[in-house]
């Protein structure tokens, strides 16, 4: 892979992970039950990925040993965004991203086990330094805390996201980016669609232009190019690089929301940054960036 190439790949990982950190603010600030807005922003990303893959004139053929696979990573990436919502909703932008950056540690003890892949020491350092700044996030361990239990799910959340990523990174290399999305969000769609039945949707209208943000920005082309970007770096590589993505999102919450993280959530989020310019630093190596 040339030098060129290698540049464009990575800036185009770390575009993506900008357009997917708008999800926090986003988050926050779309006051509808939770299944409803992740059925919304699935049914509307889905649509759009739809049109995109007509005009490219994409196959939407899945062989039949894949479909199982896609089905199971579609409910995995909206179990994933539901318990994320839900720690933004009992929290703040700073601490329901930063809990959800545990999913590169995970990613590092799960991917080994699923791809028989080696475990690198590198990895498994820099894992549990990301645990060392989750720590600072809730010093108050305490069940009835929302801080605490923003983290739970938050974490819970990270399982979810690196398992579905493990898993769709060995299908990444026969189909399209887009097409994966696709279904994914269609199955989330179907899935959530009886929730519109029982839950209240009179504020639908009042959130809708942020909800179609959340679908195209963060979701359909965001969510693609990250997927997309598991074809030049392995899953724990793209995972703790994207560790950057609180950073925007706190930022864009600060912005908009007028939402300031706490010192110790400071010192949390400063350490897990830490992980991502010493991952930066040897993928530039590695590849002579």
């Amino acid at each position: 892979m040339t030098k060129r190439i290698q540049t464009v790949n990575f800036i185009e990982l770390n575009l993506a992970i900008l357009f997917i950190s708008t999800s926090g603010a986003l988050g926050r600030y779309i006051d509808l039950p939770i299944p409803i807005t992740i059925g919304l922003r699935s049914l509307i990303g889905g649509i759009a990925l739809y049109l995109f893959l007509r005009w490219k004139k994409i196959s939407f053929y899945v062989e039949g040993r894949d479909r199982k696979t896609i089905f199971f990573g579609g409910l995995l990436l909206g179990l994933h965004w539901i318990t994320y919502f839900y720690a933004l909703r009992l929290s703040n932008v700073a601490i329901g991203m930063l809990s959800l950056f545990t999913y590169p540690a995970i990613t590092a003890i799960l991917e080994p086990l699923f791809l028989k892949t080696r475990i690198l020491k590198i990895h498994l350092i820099l894992s549990i330094l990301v645990l060392v700044g989750i720590y600072f996030l809730v010093p108050d361990f305490d069940i009835q805390n929302d801080d605490f239990k923003a983290v739970g799910f938050g974490v819970f959340s990270a399982l979810c996201y690196a398992t579905r990523n493990i898993i769709m990174k060995t299908k990444i290399n026969h189909y399209d980016g887009s097409l994966l999305m696709a279904y994914q969000l269609l199955i989330i769609t179907v899935v959530l669609s009886p929730f519109a039945f029982f839950l209240d949707t009179s504020s639908v209208a009042d959130y809708l232009p942020a909800t179609i943000l959340l679908a195209l920005l963060t979701t359909a082309i965001g969510h693609t190019l990250f997927l997309h970007s598991l074809k030049h770096f392995s899953t724990v590589t793209a995972s703790i690089v994207s560790c950057i993505q609180p950073v925007y999102g706190i930022i864009i919450g600060m912005i908009f929301l007028q939402e300031y993280p706490k010192t110790t959530t400071i010192i949390g989020g400063a350490i897990i940054i830490c992980t991502v310019i010493i991952e930066s630093l040897r993928v530039f190596k590695l590849n002579k960036v």
